[in-house]
């Protein structure tokens, strides 16, 4: 009896350093939302209460598994929602975190702008969000959309990489090999459709020597707002061997037109 007492004082007698620097900082460095920087506890886990109100309700809501707009399981046909019937897709099926918009906007374009310690928060939704898309057991290959070297210099990290290597496929591995030969103007600045795919077409290549030939890939990008540029690297990554390609994406924007 008192060994073990001798034990749980000697243990509380530890815990009081840990809980006086946690005190310190606290007060120092007050926690706060990562969003809209209202304080929060330590353990609000980054957001508090209203953004992660706001977070899983952009996360909410069915989606159509082929282009991953905002459609009801009970208005597709062939898996397919009415907007995108008639659309030329090619990857195989989509898995989305949710819309573009509120919080999950705001912390995708923290994530793509020097803050890529939201790869935290956001891959366990990605990662819910593949597993439950229904191909997640086909994977062999998880492959981030890539960025031209160039940007890739002037941001420090692709954060689609970043995104890929923190989820949890049964078996994939993240494959490089998916490159950007060309410097594209962003798609947010190109207006239609149609120039967005002009302006990618071509933009991708494989690394010579590595083929995908019988493999089942998922693309990995933060945002899919026309499809051109999943589109496009799909088509390159079937080029190359691919038996299907799937996309995995943070949040799908453009609800009205691919």
């Amino acid at each position: 009896m008192e060994a073990a007492k001798r034990q749980r004082v000697m243990a509380r007698a530890k815990a009081v350093p840990v809980l006086l620097g946690r005190g310190l900082a606290q007060l120092l460095w007050p926690a706060v939302c990562g969003i809209c920087h209202a304080a929060i506890c330590d353990t609000d886990r980054e957001l508090c209460p209203k953004c992660w109100g706001e977070l899983l309700t952009c996360t909410a809501g069915d989606y159509c598994p082929r282009c991953g707009r905002d459609a009801s399981r009970y208005g597709l046909v062939d898996s397919a929602c009415a907007a995108c019937q008639n659309d030329e897709i090619h990857f195989d099926g989509i898995a989305r975190v949710g819309v573009y918009t509120e919080a999950l906007q705001r912390i995708i374009l923290a994530f793509k702008h020097d803050h890529s310690e939201w790869a935290r928060t956001l891959a366990p939704l990605a990662d819910a969000a593949l597993q439950g898309s229904g191909f997640a057991e086909e994977i062999d290959l998880l492959v981030p959309v890539p960025l031209h070297w160039t940007r890739r210099l002037l941001r420090g990290y692709n954060q689609s990489y970043l995104l890929a290597k923190k989820l949890h496929p049964a078996r994939a591995r993240v494959s490089t090999d998916l490159v950007r030969i060309r410097r594209t103007r962003a798609q947010p600045q190109v207006a239609t459709p149609a120039a967005r795919a002009r302006n990618v077409a071509g933009a991708f290549v494989v690394r010579e020597g590595h083929d995908f030939t019988g493999r089942t890939v998922c693309l990995v990008d933060d945002i899919k707002t026309s499809g051109a540029t999943l589109n496009e690297c799909a088509k390159t990554l079937k080029e190359a061997g691919a038996t299907k390609v799937y996309a995995l994406v943070l949040a799908v924007a453009g609800q009205r037109s691919l």
